[in-house]
């Protein structure tokens, strides 16, 4: 609705926040929307379906790859409404990988890239606090049932809820993760700069975050099982830091479950870190240079899919 909405305080008493502090404000906001929908569908799977009696018992979850959908769907969703959320202050990085990567090629200025990582750390940690606020009484429960190891009463399974680790084929090596978070992260910063380039075929009107949602829905149908597909630093170090705070232990840092896998926590901060920025590079040196080629040669260059200009016998 277009309507003329007061503000809650008078701007002169912020007026500051017209600036970066508003921006970090607008990230921490869309952060946190970002973890609460997406933790929050984590913990509706793995812990309250069960314990609320829909599952075939108390910690029976994921019977099926299908199963796979609620939470790839969910994260998506979360995705599209904290970009639409924080979309119209900050650009909506949520990400630090989002936002180093824009510092390297889309003069994002760097002064402020401290300021965003900070602010989405916070975010991220804010909204798993909540996640646990509202489902503390069914994790709980969830770990109560289950059986084997336990780090601090609760299990692996419990703190997949808030944060990632590795599978178990991975042997506890770090490479295959790692690789793995860089090939994900890559591959959401190369569609969002994509999806956002109005040279290129860009989505029109405020459609962005629904596309950059399936974006992401994508990622973790196909990459998600190696290492939970976080593609997004803040979006496992806030949580893991609440976690450590919550009782996870050593499952949250240094990220290690003995005889499965050690030191993990900054697999997950590290490798999307430089995917993004190789996303980034790559579609700049195979669709942005040649966009930006094409602008400068004006009237000259063919349309999209044609080998040479459009005339008037084309049409005939």
């Amino acid at each position: 609705m277009a309507v003329e909405i007061k503000p809650l305080v008078k701007p002169s008493t912020f007026r500051r926040r017209a600036g970066l502090p508003g921006e970090c404000m607008a990230e921490f906001l869309g952060t946190f929307v970002l973890i609460s929908f997406g933790c929050g569908v984590v913990a509706m799977a793995v812990a309250a379906l069960p314990g609320s009696g829909r599952t075939e018992g108390p910690t029976t979850f994921f019977l099926g790859a299908g199963d796979w959908l609620l939470i790839t769907w969910g994260w998506a969703m979360a995705v599209i409404l904290g970009i639409y959320v924080a979309g119209g202050v900050s650009g909506a990085h949520l990400n630090p990988a989002v936002t180093l990567a824009f510092a390297v090629r889309r003069k994002f200025s760097w002064a402020k890239v401290v300021p965003y990582w900070v602010s989405q750390v916070l975010g991220a940690l804010a909204g798993a606090a909540l996640v646990y606020a509202v489902y503390h009484d069914a994790i709980n429960t969830f770990d109560d049932a289950m059986e084997g190891p336990k780090t601090g009463g609760h299990t692996l399974a419990s703190f997949s809820i808030f944060a990632t680790f590795p599978a178990p084929y991975f042997h506890g090596g770090i490479w295959g993760p790692l690789i793995d978070q860089m090939v994900g992260t890559a591959f959401l910063v190369m569609l969002v700069v994509a999806i956002i380039d109005l040279r290129n075929t860009a989505v029109k009107a405020n459609l962005g975050p629904l596309v950059i949602g399936f974006v992401v829905a994508a990622i973790g149908m196909s990459f998600g099982a190696n290492a939970g597909y976080a593609i997004n630093p803040a979006r496992d170090f806030g949580p893991r830091l609440f976690t450590w705070m919550a009782g996870w232990q050593d499952l949250a840092f240094p990220g290690s479950l003995s005889g499965a896998f050690s030191g993990y926590w900054w697999i997950p901060i590290v490798g999307p870190l430089v995917g993004g920025v190789i996303g980034v590079l790559v579609y700049d040196l195979f669709i942005g240079d040649v966009l930006h080629t094409r602008a400068q040669q004006g009237e000259t260059v063919p349309e999209p899919g044609r080998t040479r200009p459009t005339t008037s016998d084309d049409d005939e």
